[in-house]
């Protein structure tokens, strides 16, 4: 990244001398020669921005990106890039790929993304590659992140960093680096908790990352060791008449996420010689998440059934006693479901009915919904950079492999239970034996790439890059036989571009590129119209899904200008399609969440993007410098073949739920005009005032695939944050987010609020609200 003075406050991405070209990033092409819109960001970026997280840094300052508060936690969002997903709920569609040095963190079980892994202090760089590059493997349908951690060489020094304010947040990181020219260290250590905005949403976070290195002549390694212990709480969505009403209510509670993640990890690579450079890593990664969802129930009360249950027993048993079994689980029939229960000898109806089911005391109204994911991944990847010039032209070529394996042991259960005067729920120990669901998943991903780029002239480039992917699912589980298979998907997925700069001020770049996702055993797992299940707990059977298909065009302009009175500007307008062909989508077709995945045909994405970076010195007077920053991006987001949704919960929704979706229907949950401002003052070099804010149009509910209702309206939310560089060693920082209070909401779904909250609760809209007015005080001290 080029140098910058200490004190001058910026928020722009910072133009780099080269990029990575595959996810080791050891290997790096100019930027200028990229046949795409890149964006970066660098670890002074994050620290003056005062993002909360690297997802929170994205969603102020980079186009294109919006999040989805779904969870209302700060270290669980769903991050929306040109309308594709990465987000730590299992379930949605992901479509963006995110490598942390060279490691895939995209989890085996359902491609998922957990933020929460990711400590921001520990971030060097990061790089946002839009389009379906195939080089970054599966899932980079929309793009892929890829993040540079800190070692010892890279930030040497020591650092205190304390944060408090709203909501009781406070944070605490230590870091600390260093190195003697051969051998090096990185350590970063990370608390973090809060009471958290909403009602019942206190979090807590405790992070460590650590990288020790070694630095020879021509060859380095790196070995990364990082653990988490996080407890989360996110509930989710709120009726919009009960935020109407208080805008800190939770539905129900709790909704509880505890991940606890072990990385080990070793990058390394050396030159042969001056144009051959080796790269590869390889790592062990295990990830144990715990879930607790209290939520509503579509079960009846068990005591309606009592009579027909008695005659039916008396005829099968006898009067004496008797002892119900399923699957060698003891338990009773109540309106259709099973609900199993601890192994007892039933002696008597009224056991099943006064004890064990019991009408009267509450086992009824709401649903205690628990998983357990065991996840275990190891592999690597590695690749050859040969720099030969080719008939005299300047020639870049990559080519590399990668495996990856994980194992997976997914446990849940549904209990029923009660809810209590503030909708949290109670413990029965009756656990529905339908929902329950073991699954012992292997999943492998085989993968070789090439990239080339091919400089025909300094100004004049042409990139060609591939991939080849196979994957291979295997499922296998004792107690859900249709649950049973095996699939493999393949594919070779192609790229091409090309970059053309005559002048600084003004070049071109355009390209076409193709990836490609595999359906995950989540989505395998659920895929059968005849047998719904509850996404994420219960998975029923698997028959087959087609993988999906992106297929993205990009072009456009870009330029710096530096010979502007007191400053430079740097400039860029793109344009982008990607055609998602076999998408999968999940479609409830019941109340309670029932449903399944299946292959819609083709889905579309496209937009414009429009970013303004300048710097200007001495406005005002002789010791200000100015930074200003605009993102627009325009993205249509829509289905492309018509086809039958369901969403039993919509109003306009026909008989069972149904609803039509046609060609040119809005996806739901993507925003078309998405804007972003920022401005920045550094006087003295030692205050820093910057304010920005974040504009989001309307979006389509979930749930209202045929755009038959109105809209989720849009917002403009703006921040305020300053600094004071006391001198090199300690600075003292602030910040205001939601400046004005506005109210407003980042997503919509449809729910059924009544059989919770009564009759005239009677709106099906539900809204994923935005936090109010906060603000927070830090101090940071570095040696």
């Amino acid at each position: 990244a080029a140098d910058r003075s200490a004190g001058v406050a910026e928020l722009e991405n910072i133009e780099v001398v080269g990029v990575p070209v595959t996810p080791i990033q050891s290997t790096q092409v100019p930027i200028d020669k990229i046949p795409a819109n890149i964006q970066s960001v660098g670890a002074k970026d994050l620290d003056r921005a005062q993002a909360d997280s690297l997802a929170d840094y994205m969603n102020k300052f980079m186009g294109s990106v919006n999040v989805n508060d779904a969870q209302n936690n700060p270290l669980q969002p769903d991050i929306q890039y040109r309308g594709f997903t990465a987000s730590p709920l299992l379930g949605l569609p992901q479509g963006l790929s995110v490598y942390v040095n060279g490691v895939r963190f995209n989890e085996p079980f359902g491609d998922s993304v957990n933020w929460d892994l990711v400590p921001e202090g520990a971030i060097d760089t990061m790089h946002l590659i839009p389009g379906s590059n195939p080089v970054y493997g599966l899932n980079t349908l929309g793009g892929a992140i890829t993040v540079r951690t800190k070692t010892g060489f890279s930030a040497p020094g020591h650092r205190v960093d304390a944060l408090y304010g709203s909501w009781e947040r406070h944070q605490v990181e230590v870091s600390s680096g260093g190195n003697n020219g051969t051998f090096g260290y990185f350590v970063d250590l990370k608390n973090f908790g809060e009471e958290g905005w909403r009602d019942h949403s206190r979090s807590k976070a405790n992070q460590v990352f650590s990288t020790f290195s070694w630095l020879g002549e021509n060859s380095n390694l790196d070995l990364t060791l990082a653990a988490t212990d996080n407890t989360l709480k996110g509930n989710g969505a709120a009726p919009i008449q009960l935020f109407n009403q208080n805008e800190e209510a939770v539905f129900t509670h709790p909704d509880i996420t505890t991940n606890r993640l072990f990385l080990a990890a070793l990058e390394g690579s050396t030159w042969v010689n001056d144009q051959v450079q080796l790269s590869g890593n390889g790592y062990f990664r295990r990830l144990k998440t715990k879930t607790f969802n209290g939520d509503d129930s579509d079960f009846e009360e068990c005591g309606e059934v009592v009579e027909e249950l008695e005659e039916d027993l008396e005829d099968k048993f006898g009067a004496d006693g008797f002892t119900i079994e399923n699957n060698g689980v003891p338990g009773k029939l109540c309106e259709g479901e099973l609900a199993a229960v601890n192994e007892a000898e039933i002696e008597s109806v009224e056991d099943i009915n006064g004890n064990l089911i019991d009408a009267e005391g509450g086992v009824e109204g709401a649903t205690n919904n628990f998983g357990d994911i065991d996840q275990r991944g190891w592999g690597g990847q590695g690749q050859a950079a040969l720099s030969y010039d080719i008939f005299g032209f300047a020639n870049n070529f990559v080519i590399g492999g990668s495996y990856d394996r994980g194992e997976i042991d997914y446990r849940a259960d549904t209990e029923l239970g009660s809810l209590t005067e503030n909708r949290g729920t109670t413990l029965s120990g009756v656990l529905v034996s339908e929902a329950r669901v073991r699954l012992d998943s292997t999943v492998e991903h085989y993968g070789a790439f090439f990239t080339n780029t091919f400089s025909i002239s300094d100004d004049f480039s042409i990139t060609a890059s591939g991939r080849y992917n196979r994957t291979e699912i295997d499922m296998d589980s004792g107690f859900n036989p249709d649950l049973v298979g095996s699939h493999k998907f393949s594919r070779f997925n192609p790229a091409g571009g090309f970059t053309y700069t005559p002048f600084r001020f003004i070049g071109f770049y355009g390209g076409y590129s193709e990836s490609s996702r595999a359906p995950t055993a989540v989505e395998l797992s659920c895929a059968d119209e005849e047998k719904p299940c509850r996404v994420p707990n219960a998975f029923l059977a698997d028959p087959p899904l087609e993988q999906v298909v992106s297929k993205s065009w990009e072009g456009g302009m870009r330029g710096k200008i530096s010979n502007l009175p007191h400053g430079k500007l740097d400039w860029q307008v793109g344009y982008f399609r990607t055609t998602n062909h076999d998408d999968i989508y999940f479609n409830a077709i019941a109340q309670g969440g029932r449903g399944f995945f299946r292959n819609i045909g083709r889905t579309r994405r496209e937009g414009v993007e429009i970013a303004l970076l300048s710097e200007f010195e001495e406005l005002i007077g002789d010791f200000d410098q100015w930074h200003f920053a605009i993102n627009y991006s325009y993205i249509e987001a829509e289905f492309r073949n018509p086809f039958v949704a369901f969403s039993p919960n919509n109003p306009m929704a026909g008989d069972g739920g149904a609803v039509q979706v046609e060609k040119g229907d809005r996806i739901p949950g993507i925003p078309r005009n998405i804007i972003k401002l920022s401005a920045d003052v550094n006087l003295w070099n030692h205050i820093t005032l910057g304010i920005d804010s974040i504009y989001n149009s309307d979006q389509v509910f979930r749930g209202d695939e045929g755009n038959d209702n109105a809209t989720l309206g849009g917002f403009w939310v703006f921040n305020l944050r300053t600094e004071f560089r006391i001198n090199e060693h300690l600075t003292l920082y602030g910040k205001v987010n939601n400046l004005f209070d506005r109210r407003y909401k980042t997503f919509g779904l449809y729910g059924e609020p009544d059989e919770v909250l009564g009759e005239e609760f009677d709106n099906p809209q539900f809204v994923g609200p935005g936090s109010p007015l906060s603000g927070w005080a830090g101090i940071r001290v570095e040696f």
